[in-house]
């Protein structure tokens, strides 16, 4: 069993797609992540030897903040951001969007189920 900064990756998998299970490690890092440590990418989790796995193992821990604490550093800087008072903080303070989304329309994973207010809905134009 591969087991990489805390997490087993799934056995069954390509090597190169299993690496994704990691917080932090997308397709491209994946490749890169096997690249350095000379492993193809193609093989399964289950038929990785021990060097292999140390291999990667190793280039994880050297190269790349994974896991536990990238999210902490993410954590801190979403922090910093609200205690500064920037624009995004207040954003995140309010769990709204923070990246310039609409939210007239739209939005309702953030901004939760519709609230149905009285005399909202638009009336006909008059003649």
């Amino acid at each position: 069993m591969a087991r990489i900064a805390g997490i087993d990756l799934p056995r069954q998998k390509r090597v190169d797609i299993a690496l994704r299970y990691l917080y932090g490690i997308g397709p491209m890092k994946a490749v890169e992540v096997l690249d350095k440590a000379q492993v193809n990418g193609a093989i399964r989790v289950k038929d990785l030897s021990e060097a292999e796995v140390a291999r990667i193992r190793t280039v994880i821990d050297r190269d790349y903040k994974v896991e536990g604490d990238l999210r902490r550093e993410v954590a801190m800087n979403i922090k910093r951001m609200q205690e500064i008072g920037s624009y995004r903080g207040l954003r995140h303070r309010r769990v709204l969007p923070v990246r310039g989304q609409r939210t007239r329309t739209n939005a309702r994973t953030k901004r939760g189920s519709r609230k149905t207010v009285a005399g909202r809905k638009r009336s006909k134009a008059k003649k």
